[in-house]
């Protein structure tokens, strides 16, 4: 009987009703939970902050990126605030602690990298943050490990083969006219979003020319409709001949005298691939073995490579790596300028926009861009 009596106060303990707070905590609690596991395992969200990816991706579109497609990292830096990236929300106070690093694995996914895909990935050069915390990049896929890749008069070569381009892939474009015109009017109606004010020359642009105009980002398509107009009197590519040298292009070296429209070629590093470290291979991929190959005490002193203090003439690959560009060609931060991406760094596939808001509407009516909701990414 009195063990019966100890078992009914019992039960009324463990019926006692929460409180209001109680389960307002439980709730909130189950929801970081169930959102941080959907974040890490599944697909995260993403908007696109620059116009890298136009027109292809606007400034504005919201997306979801898959996890399962590449398969899904293992976590690197545990000591981190939930649903947070480098910083505590609305703050600059960093949101993790590095002090723990664990071993990094990536689960099986359904596909490998494929040339086409467009790929989010956290930055390669941005060394104060671990892997997983560098900040996220999204761009398209045009380079495979192993790839022989180049880029010949703004065309993209993989193993001496041109690459389709993206049927929305922007170029830079000189549009000469009689006059200053109505801007909104020209060039937002007509779906630019980028272009520079009217001058009266443009001689460090257009070499030889002498002439009145706008520089637009925008798409083929839509080059040929601006050339309609009647105060249009051309429309020209702005591009670099091979004979130009761009001294910020990846790999810095006066080795190798190349453009963002003529790079290369250049042979993308893969896993179990041995380069024989030339001087240059050593400036193509002195800092890829530094900074990316998890070794110990790199130094690299001119053509020399010192690996714990052992000098190597030859370097064999412990991971693939990939070529990046954006589809706006000309406006594009991509691997030209800093280099190859990791495989440990592939965060995802992008999949659909779900969402897309006009930074600079004509109108309120007009701040959602209906036509992109629910749009698949090609």
């Amino acid at each position: 009987m009195a063990l019966e009596k100890e078992i009914n106060r019992s039960t009324a303990k463990s019926s006692k009703p929460k409180s209001a707070a109680r389960e307002w905590l439980d709730s909130i609690v189950f929801a970081v939970v169930a959102a941080t596991l959907i974040r890490w395992l599944f697909f995260e969200a993403f908007t696109i902050p620059t116009p890298s990816m136009e027109n292809s991706l606007l400034v504005g579109d919201f997306l979801f990126v898959s996890k399962l497609h590449y398969g899904t990292r293992t976590p690197k830096t545990p000591l981190q605030v939930p649903l947070t990236h480098q910083t505590i929300w609305g703050t600059s106070i960093p949101s993790y602690l590095d002090w723990i690093q664990l071993p990094q694995y990536r689960l099986p996914g359904f596909s490998d990298v494929k040339r086409g895909d467009v790929v989010v990935f956290n930055y390669p050069p941005e060394l104060q943050h671990p892997v997983d915390l560098r900040t996220n990049y999204i761009k398209r896929c045009v380079g495979l490990p192993g790839d022989q890749l180049e880029v010949r008069d703004m065309q993209v070569f993989a193993n001496g083969q041109a690459l389709e381009n993206p049927v929305r892939m922007e170029n830079e474009y000189f549009v000469s006219t009689t006059t200053a015109v109505n801007e909104e009017k020209v060039f937002r109606e007509n779906g630019v979003s980028e272009f520079s004010g009217y001058t009266e020359t443009y001689n460090d642009t257009i070499p030889s020319n002498d002439e009145s105009g706008y520089l637009v980002y925008t798409t083929e398509a839509i080059a040929a409709r601006l050339k309609e107009y009647d105060f249009v009197k051309d429309v020209r590519t702005v591009k670099a001949t091979k004979e130009i040298s761009e001294p910020s292009l990846y790999p810095n070296s006066p080795l190798f005298r190349w453009n963002r429209d003529n790079y290369g070629p250049v042979t993308i590093p893969a896993e179990g691939k041995t380069v024989q470290l030339t001087p240059e291979n050593v400036a193509m991929y002195g800092e890829v073995i530094k900074r990316y190959e998890n070794n110990e005490n790199v130094v690299i002193e001119g053509n020399k490579v010192t690996i714990d203090g052992k000098a190597v003439e030859q370097y064999t690959f412990k991971q693939d790596y990939y070529f990046m560009m954006g589809d706006n060609r000309h406006n594009s931060a991509d691997s030209r300028y800093w280099g190859f991406v990791p495989k440990d760094h592939i965060v995802g596939k992008a999949v659909f926009v779900w969402m897309s808001i006009d930074p600079n509407p004509t109108s309120a009516l007009n701040k959602i861009r209906w036509n992109r909701l629910f749009r698949i990414i090609e």
